[in-house]
């Protein structure tokens, strides 16, 4: 073999060796990312509609962001209804919460529910601030961009994606009926911001 045919060879070896090194360094999420989304399907709402209130009952994690900045969340509870016309999802987040700031500038969010075996999850996710650590990894989740550019999990069974409708400035403690609940709920006066979300998408696997 000559040098040119030498060289020529070399040199498509090279490329071949950059291209590859390329998607590792830069796309090796992506393909967990398009793998874990092939893992995922689209269901119309009304096939959980009956058992979408025992599984934000069960709690849950709620994201908001995209795949370059998110942040995300562990909620004991919300709500699932009907509103305005539209089938909705009801969060309610503290302010002091990291992923306050992220459902606050963002146009979409996603619950994501995790099958029992990643208990654990949810309690890491509602114990440790993104501010302070990389829980996201500690927690053992594979982020999954999702076709609205939202972000869901790996680990997740079931995802319903919300087109943020309204967010509220904090509950009134003034409009409270039951006042036991303030004192029970809100001892220090730290009162949730209501968010609620049009349901635009649900993912099973």
């Amino acid at each position: 073999m000559g040098f040119h045919t030498q060289g020529k060879k070399m040199r498509r070896n090279l490329f071949i060796f950059v291209a590859v090194a390329a998607i590792t360094a830069c796309g090796g999420s992506g393909t967990q990312e398009k793998n874990a989304m092939n893992e995922f399907k689209t269901i119309p709402f009304d096939a959980i509609r009956e058992s979408a209130t025992k599984l934000v009952s069960n709690g849950f994690l709620v994201t908001a962001g995209n795949d370059s900045s998110f942040n995300v969340m562990t909620a004991g509870w919300g709500a699932i209804g009907h509103l305005w016309g539209r089938d909705v999802a009801l969060i309610f987040v503290r302010p002091q919460r990291y992923t306050f700031q992220f459902l606050r500038r963002e146009e979409y969010f996603t619950l994501s529910f995790l099958p029992e075996e990643h208990r654990d999850v949810l309690t890491i996710c509602g114990t440790l601030s993104g501010r302070d650590a990389d829980k996201v990894k500690k927690a053992g989740l594979t982020p999954v961009k999702l076709a609205e550019g939202v972000i869901t999990f790996q680990k997740a069974s079931k995802v319903i994606v919300c087109k943020k409708l309204y967010g509220a400035d904090f509950i009134n403690p003034e409009a409270f009926v039951d006042t036991a609940i303030v004192g029970n709920i809100y001892p220090q006066k730290d009162f949730h911001h209501m968010f609620v979300g049009e349901i635009v998408e649900t993912l099973v696997k």
